[in-house]
């Protein structure tokens, strides 16, 4: 097993997990659970600990916060197999971990890791399963889920009475910081700041201090000692602080119900996946709870950055899925063989891409190999969308989309028309994406690479010109079927075009009919086939 869970922050994927090692452990087999930080493989152990307290399992911590004796004698009960499960950062990585019997390798917040970490795990998938869990995958995990080269399970249902968090998205200011955190403190709530430079972070404790002189604030991050690390958090969760001062520390898995007002500082440093985390951290129970993402006007033009504005669409419970989706059209896909775990698909597109790699993994599997695919430009005017006045559910709409986008046949078109749409009338911005798509189905199986309008002037006078380019040359034969079916069509051995008069009301049906004259089934075209200039 090498799967993927992808959950909202408190859907339950620490659960699964725990019942994945319960399982595992009851057929004689070690566990290792691998966590981004101290803190959070402490909450872990707590975890486990306290689900399986009345079952005879060995569970043991690995990480900074062990003495080096404590992780000595933990290695070597782990090497004797009398330890079960193993919570721990990335130390179980080292080369003195070794293990008698291990059986599965449970991920958290995978996208903490770096990928030379994650390499390493790749030794130990021969002989042992992988759980991968996370809210918010990293594109280059989120297209290996996509792609078939990874399982993917996802959590969709959120908690009983779990609340949507009121997010506020706008430029910084005293008044805004004083306000969120005094509304908290008023009902009894604790806060999240989060600034993520050390060096400053003392005086921006000093700063928060004159604002508000009677609040207690505590300073949390990576680069502290250990103890005075545990003692502020422990002072934290016995709601003896006001204010958690934190760099991105606390990004993953906390779970302290009392905090419940979240502030981050510079929201435009961070990733999208980062401050989806960061939000999940506070909600955790049934009070509302409210974030606070400010930005510096001064850095970036008075404007929200495109991370932030897709945070802000966000706000539905379960929606951590769609927002990685949308980090893997803003970042790109990443190198699938290689360490990049960011990278642009542009040349060829997000979808061609997607589909081709999923063409590739098919024919793996199935040792056939895949149709010919190439990518296909198509602007034409007019305007494309499931529309929200015919479809106001925003699930609902994604899942069309999604099932409009793996349609491969017009067989399938209408399929789709027939079962999702139930032969309905349609708007004419939804019966135009049919039309499109149908258009570029029969494309598939030609040599065009683009259905394009222009517009050009003539004698003061505004008109338009459809233009379909080719791949490569176009025979006479096909020349003489499309003169037969209209003569005002002009053309090279490259591109034919027409003005958009001649194509008459139903124009977009006579496209259709053009197109079908020059398929040729299964020729494979590549999408940016670059043709010699011919003359005239």
């Amino acid at each position: 097993m090498d799967r993927l869970v992808c959950g909202d922050v408190g859907f339950g994927k620490t659960e699964v997990a725990i019942r994945a090692a319960f399982r595992a452990v009851i057929n004689h087999k070690q566990v290792a659970l691998l966590s981004p930080t101290t803190i959070l493989t402490q909450q872990h152990f707590d975890t486990f600990k306290n689900r399986l307290k009345d079952f005879p399992i060995k569970i043991a911590a690995l990480s900074r916060f062990e003495t080096k004796e404590e992780q000595q004698a933990a290695l070597a009960q782990l090497k004797a197999g009398e330890i079960d499960v193993i919570i721990g950062t990335h130390r179980l990585l080292s080369p003195d971990v070794k293990f008698k019997g291990l059986g599965l390798i449970i991920i958290d917040e995978e996208q903490r890791f770096g990928v030379k970490h994650k390499e390493k795990l790749k030794a130990l998938r021969t002989e042992a399963h992988v759980l991968t869990l996370t809210a918010t995958p990293i594109p280059r995990t989120l297209n290996f889920a996509l792609s078939g080269l990874r399982d993917i399970s996802v959590i969709e249902t959120p908690p009983e009475g779990r609340r949507p968090i009121e997010t506020n998205i706008q430029s910084y200011s005293d008044e805004v910081v004083v306000d969120a955190i005094v509304r908290e403190l008023n009902r009894k709530g604790q806060v999240y700041y989060v600034h993520n430079e050390v060096e400053t972070m003392h005086l921006t404790k000093d700063y928060l201090q004159r604002l508000m002189p009677k609040v207690s604030i505590g300073i949390a991050h990576g680069q502290m000692d250990e103890k005075a690390l545990s003692d502020v958090m422990e002072r934290f969760d016995n709601q003896q602080l006001d204010i958690l001062l934190a760099s991105t520390i606390i990004e993953n898995g906390l779970d302290l119900p009392n905090v419940n007002t979240l502030v981050v500082d510079y929201a435009t440093q961070f990733g999208l996946a980062q401050l989806y985390q960061l939000r999940g951290r506070i909600g955790r129970g049934d009070r509302q709870a409210y974030a606070y993402f400010l930005y510096r006007s001064e850095k970036i033009g008075g404007k929200p950055s495109k991370r932030l504005q897709a945070l802000m669409e966000a706000k539905e419970l379960g929606s951590g899925f769609r927002l990685a989706m949308r980090d893997l059209e803003i970042r790109g896909t990443g190198n699938i063989l290689g360490k990049k775990q960011h990278g642009h698909v542009t040349a060829i597109g997000l979808n061609l891409y997607a589909r081709l790699l999923a063409q590739a993994v098919e024919e793996l599997r199935t040792g056939r190999p895949p149709r010919a695919s190439h990518d296909i430009l198509l602007d034409l005017p007019m305007e494309i969308a499931i529309p929200k006045d015919f479809i106001d559910s925003e699930p609902k709409r994604l899942r069309l989309y999604q099932r409009l986008a793996a349609v491969e046949t017009v067989e399938e078109l209408r399929e789709f028309r027939r079962d999702e749409l139930k032969d309905q009338p349609l708007p004419e911005a939804l019966t135009n994406l049919l039309e499109a798509l149908e258009l570029k189905i029969l494309a598939q199986k030609t040599a065009i690479t683009a259905i394009q309008q222009t517009k050009y002037t003539v004698d003061g006078i505004r008109k338009e010109k459809i233009i379909i380019k080719f791949g490569r040359m176009i025979t006479p034969e096909q020349i003489g079927k499309l003169l037969e079916r209209n003569q005002a069509w002009d053309f090279t051995p490259e591109f034919i075009k027409i003005d958009r008069e001649h194509l008459g009301k139903r124009w977009l049906h006579e496209l259709k009919e053009v197109v079908k004259i020059f398929e040729e089934p299964d020729v494979p075209v590549p999408a940016a086939t670059v043709l010699p200039k011919m003359p005239g």
